[in-house]
């Protein structure tokens, strides 16, 4: 994970521990994990919820914080896979909810070069926003 600091590695130990301690592909399919690190250093972690109206995991941690009063974010990222060893791009919706309520927030991302942080912005450039 090249262009990584420690502080972003372990918030991708974070997201991959909340998936490992509350996977269920039985009952509920939590497949994915994700962790958000807000500007002051708390991390807040979430699982995706499959219904028919279900919430990824980035949604589910910005939430999280976001009910706690947080409200500036730094970075996020979500991991999946058999071994939970997969960076995830966030899907269309997420890209969307991050740049509505965590604009400054960086993404951890998989690359062909390995894991890299970048903006919301450069992941959806051309996006809506609720002043237009």
């Amino acid at each position: 994970m090249s262009d990584l600091s420690t502080m972003d590695l372990e918030l991708v130990d974070a997201a991959t521990e909340v998936i490992k301690s509350n996977i269920d592909l039985v009952s509920f399919n939590h497949t994915v994990g994700a962790a958000v690190r807000c500007t002051n250093g708390n991390v807040y972690t979430g699982v995706n919820v499959y219904s028919n109206h279900g919430a990824c995991a980035e949604i589910i941690a910005l939430g999280t914080a976001i009910s706690r009063g947080e409200r500036d974010f730094e970075c996020i990222v979500a991991v999946g896979g058999d071994h939970f060893d997969m960076i995830y791009s966030p899907c269309g919706d997420c890209r969307q909810f991050i740049l509505e309520y965590a604009p400054a927030c960086e993404i951890i991302v998989s690359t062909e070069e390995g894991a890299k942080k970048i903006k919301i912005t450069d992941l959806i450039p051309y996006a809506y926003h609720r002043s237009e």
